[in-house]
Formats: structure tokens, sequence, C-alpha cells
């Protein structure tokens, strides 16, 4: 199914609605935790999206902006295929449906849910870029490796900040359980506990895993589909997406008639936007008057040239997910994410 072959109305859709699933994602996991806890692998086991892109991340092997990669979920529809088995996941543009793989199963997998994961940093110099990927997340999935004491430093100030954030859906990962002997991690599973005790997270289920060998992420499928409700969305308003990437797409040297404007990734929070609506972001360009020592803004105008969901060409994006908005801007506006933190929505209708 194509977004370029279907026309619809935005104002009909829901977030469960295939036309919008089989295309775009339609809520925001955060992965968050402690550096070097499995976070990114995690993310790579469940979309095949290897987050960690840039040339210093992998020289450090570590993440450092935030990663974003989008991931469709599926559930067996035969009663006789096996919990966790019956769950699986696949990349963002994957058909909504295909033959069970199991062997002996006759089913069809189903797609329930597609989800943008939010990566984040999780060294403590970083925070800053785990608090903004925070304010686009609707759930999270925190991560502790069993081979290490718990809590570590960033464990605690993510879980901190996720309560901060009011964020009340989240499944604890307990990773790397592949490493040591089950009477450490029946030791390392209580430690959570008793860390977890009086926090947002003191209900949550902790699921042993292994995320470099893909051991037991059925079960944290199942959990995302079961214990993480899809938020509630109104399509109907002004559209109002928060801006947590931005780029300058053009390649050093191209000529003046091939280069294009800038793009700002985040994830819309309420409302719909579609191609060719005219859009502003504020608070914009800020102006810096030393004579005066006066500080204004102005804000950017724009029109909306494209949406992108991962590699999925979109017409209309709706919320929830991570997308790319291509615009006219003028691209060394929007280089190096200097948009993040700002909002973008209709021209006029965004608080001054």
């Amino acid at each position: 199914m194509s977004d370029s072959t279907v026309v619809l109305d935005p104002s009909t859709l829901t977030p469960t609605s295939l036309e919008v699933m089989a295309n775009q994602a339609t809520i925001n996991i955060g992965t968050i935790g402690h550096v070097a806890h499995g976070k990114s692998t995690l993310v790579k086991a469940i979309s095949t999206v290897k987050t960690v892109r840039f040339k210093n991340e992998l020289e450090r092997n570590i993440t450092i902006k935030l990663g974003y990669a989008n991931a469709k979920i599926y559930k067996c529809d035969s009663p006789a295929c096996p919990r966790p088995d019956c769950y699986t996941s696949r990349k963002s543009s994957e058909s909504v449906e295909f033959p069970c793989e199991r062997p002996g199963c006759d089913g069809m997998m189903k797609l329930k849910l597609h989800v943008s994961f939010v990566d984040c940093p999780g060294h403590d110099v970083l925070m800053a870029t785990m608090i903004n990927g925070a304010a686009v997340m609707d759930a999270a999935l925190l991560l502790v490796a069993a081979n290490e004491w718990c809590p570590q430093p960033q464990t605690s100030e993510h879980l901190a900040a996720v309560e901060i954030m009011k964020l009340q859906n989240i499944i604890i990962l307990q990773n790397k359980v592949d490493l040591i002997s089950e009477e450490q991690a029946l030791k390392n599973h209580a430690q959570i506990q008793d860390f977890v005790k009086g926090t947002v997270a003191a209900n949550a289920p902790i699921v042993p895993i292994s995320a470099e060998r893909v051991i037991n992420i059925g079960a944290v499928l199942e959990y995302i589909l079961k214990k993480i409700p899809i938020p509630l969305r109104d399509f109907s308003a002004d559209p109002h997406l928060m801006v947590i990437r931005s780029f300058d797409v053009n390649k050093p040297g191209a000529s003046v008639d091939k280069i294009e404007g800038g793009v700002a990734g985040g994830s819309i929070l309420k409302g719909t936007l579609k191609i060719g609506d005219m859009i502003e972001i504020r608070p914009g360009r800020i102006i810096r008057d030393e004579m005066q020592n006066r500080v204004g803004v102005i804000p950017l105008r724009s029109r909306i040239v494209g949406l992108k969901a991962e590699n999925n060409e979109l017409k209309f994006a709706v919320p929830g997910g991570l997308i790319g908005v291509s615009t006219l801007v003028d691209p060394s506006l929007c280089r190096g994410d200097r948009l993040v933190g700002q909002v973008l929505g209709s021209v006029g209708r965004l608080p001054k």
C-alpha cells in the first residue's frame, strides 16, 4: 500500500488506521539508560536500522546526536502460533502483512503498530540532548545492563528526566543476560526492583533480553503492544511540530540550481501537515543588536515541499512518529541542528 496511490481525508483517520500505519509511525518510544547499556543495539535488533551514523559516533562507538529509526510490529493471526514467537518486527518500508515464517505455521503476520524509536545518548555530558528527545516521547524503554551494578549514574538521571516530563509508560529491559549466570541475573533483577521503588517505573515489567544476540525480543514487542497505549491525538487542531533535528541535505559543491531547502525533523504533537502547506517556524532567526544590546527574532516562513517518514514518502503527516519536513528555508539556517527546540506550524497560528 503506497501513499502515492491513495487519496485520503486526514480528518477521518485515527492513529490505528491501517492507511496511516502503512506509511507513518504513530507513537514515539524512547530508549534511555546509561552509556553502553545497549540502547542503539536494541533499536537495531527491532528495526534493523543502525542509529549510530556520524563519523565521530562510529569512532567512539557511542550515540552523540539523537538517533531515530522506525519499525513495524506484527502479530501472527494463527491461534496456534505460540507467544512470544507470534510477534515480530520489520523495517518501516515492509508491507502490512506477510506469511508467518515460523516452521509449520500457516498464519499471516498482521501489522499491529508502527513505532518511531528515539535513541538517546547515554553519556553524562549529553543529558541536554536526551531531555530534548524526551520532549516527544510517548513511552520509554529503560535499558539496564545485567553485568553491571544497578543503578549506574545515567540510569538514575534518565529515569528522573522522564519523570519530570510526566512520562507514565515505561518498560525495563534487563540487557546482556547472556554474559552472566542465572544467579547473577537474579541478583541484578533484585537491584533493579529496589532502584525503581517509589518512581514512575515502580510497577514496570522487567524483561530479560540480549539485544546483541536478539534473544527474547519477541517478548519486548509483546509488552510494547500490550502495555503501551496509543496516545489520544487531535487530528483537527492547528498543526504543531516539535523540532528535534534539522539538516542541510545539500552536498558540498552543489550547483545553485540544484540546492534544496532545509529539512526540519521532529514529531507532530497535534494537527496534520500536508505537502503545499504554508508554514512558519518560531521563534525563528535570532537577531542581535550589539549597539542597543537587544535581541530580536524573525519567524521563518516557507512552504512544505516534501514529507518523509524514514524512507516512506508522504502526502500528509499525522501526529505521532518522527518525520522530516522539507521546506524552502535557507539551508544554512537548518544546518547542524540549528532549529532544534523550535516549533513548526501554520502561519499565524503559533504562540508569539
